[in-house]
């Protein structure tokens, strides 16, 4: 069976490749053409990535990453992995997602299964999606199988991949829902069938809401108890000693990647449209936006001031040991310290190079360092004594 794949990012690449290691033979498809030469010369672009998986399943003819969109008339099962993002006005933004189906539309036929995996508001596969895909492909209700399944992607988690998380599968019709479950279980361990599109779409977002309320609650909390003199890592020890009803969450510099800081809006737009705000969701983002400012706060009080201060930023990725920094609350931490006049320089030789900059070499000429992204790789006893404003707790 023959699979199309499109987009061949942090979502896509992975599962093409789960796939076609399980025997299907699968086409990437993305419009990136570095992207795509690096891919088929063995380079992911994902940390952590094994190498030379990719060399063997293209020689191996079980993937092809290309820009060709007539492949995918060859293929039985098209699935849509491309980024939904925001907009500049924090609104969610899903011309990526209608551009790729506007592409791949002429190339689809009767009886093809299209599952998407791009995240989206509640309602938006049956109301916009399906009628978008049917009319460029000039095809009749019906003619295809339709299903939703969100993904779950987390990167660098070595525990957790894309074959032994657990895959929820909705369809628009009893015939793509069987087709869609078939599939994911040929290397997905445990797939569950969702009663509706509408619920699995809106468990995604759960999903990531109750993250980011979580984590906006624990930094409320930190600042609370930086103030009031005690350790916050000791206040959650404290409390995850409780067996049953409670969950541990660590103070940080905010919400980062392609998940947390994005798919509460989904919820939160559509909420404010059927007219029932979920308030929690949008407090929680304002709060975790300003943490960065936050920080700049604390350092100015630290340092007496910051103009002319020579300040050394740690980590620079959105979360510890990966490269990626996608929506990483870094920057707008570094942007903040340069308008109050600081001298900001950062290491991170995950990420290397970002925005023209390079990472430097860990050193004591600084005034202060802030440790925003712990890797495990930092050797901090190069800082001597530098003072170290730690927003993650984990020193």
């Amino acid at each position: 069976m023959r699979v199309s794949i499109i987009g061949q990012g942090y979502v896509g690449l992975p599962l093409a490749v789960a796939a076609a290691k399980s025997g299907f033979e699968v086409d990437g498809i993305d419009t990136d053409l570095d992207k795509i030469e690096k891919i088929m010369s063995d380079n992911s672009g994902i940390s952590g990535f094994e190498s030379g998986l990719l060399n063997k399943l293209i020689e191996g003819n079980s993937y092809f990453c290309s820009s060709d969109f007539t492949r995918i008339s060859l293929s039985e099962i098209v699935i849509f992995c491309v980024p939904t993002p925001l907009d500049s006005s924090d609104k969610p933004d899903l011309c990526i997602l209608l551009d790729a189906i506007n592409l791949v539309g002429k190339n689809l036929k009767k009886g093809m299964l299209v599952i998407i995996e791009s995240t989206i508001a509640p309602g938006t596969t049956s109301e916009i999606l399906e009628p978008l895909l049917l009319k460029v492909a000039g095809l009749e209700s019906g003619d295809l199988d339709i299903s939703y399944s969100p993904e779950r992607i987390d990167p660098m988690n070595s525990d957790w991949d894309v074959t032994n998380t657990p895959k929820l599968v909705a369809g628009l019709s009893a015939s793509s829902l069987e087709r869609s479950m078939d599939f994911y279980s040929k290397f997905i361990k445990e797939v569950i069938p969702v009663k509706s599109v509408k619920i699995a779409e809106t468990a995604k977002l759960l999903e990531n809401s109750f993250r980011l309320v979580n984590i906006s609650f624990i930094n409320e909390m930190a600042v609370f108890c930086n103030k009031y003199g005690i350790d916050i890592t000791e206040v959650i020890k404290a409390a995850s000693t409780k067996p049953y009803g409670f969950m541990p969450f660590y103070p940080s510099l905010g919400v980062g990647g392609h998940c947390i800081p994005v798919d509460p809006i989904y919820l939160s737009d559509k909420a404010n449209q059927v007219g029932t705000p979920i308030t929690m969701i949008d407090k929680a983002h304002q709060i975790n936006n300003e943490m960065p400012n936050y920080y700049v706060r604390r350092a100015g009080e630290k340092m007496n001031g910051l103009k002319g201060k020579q300040i050394l930023i740690l980590g620079l990725a959105y979360k510890p040991n990966i490269s990626d920094t996608r929506e990483s609350p870094v920057e707008p931490l570094i942007n903040s310290l340069r308008e109050e006049g600081a001298i900001v320089e950062w290491h991170d030789d995950l990420v290397g190079e970002w925005n023209g900059e390079k990472s430097v070499a860990l050193g004591v000429n600084y005034d202060l360092a802030i440790l925003a992204t712990p890797h495990d790789y930092f050797d901090l006893s190069k800082l001597g004594n530098t003072p170290i404003l730690d927003t993650r707790g984990s020193l």
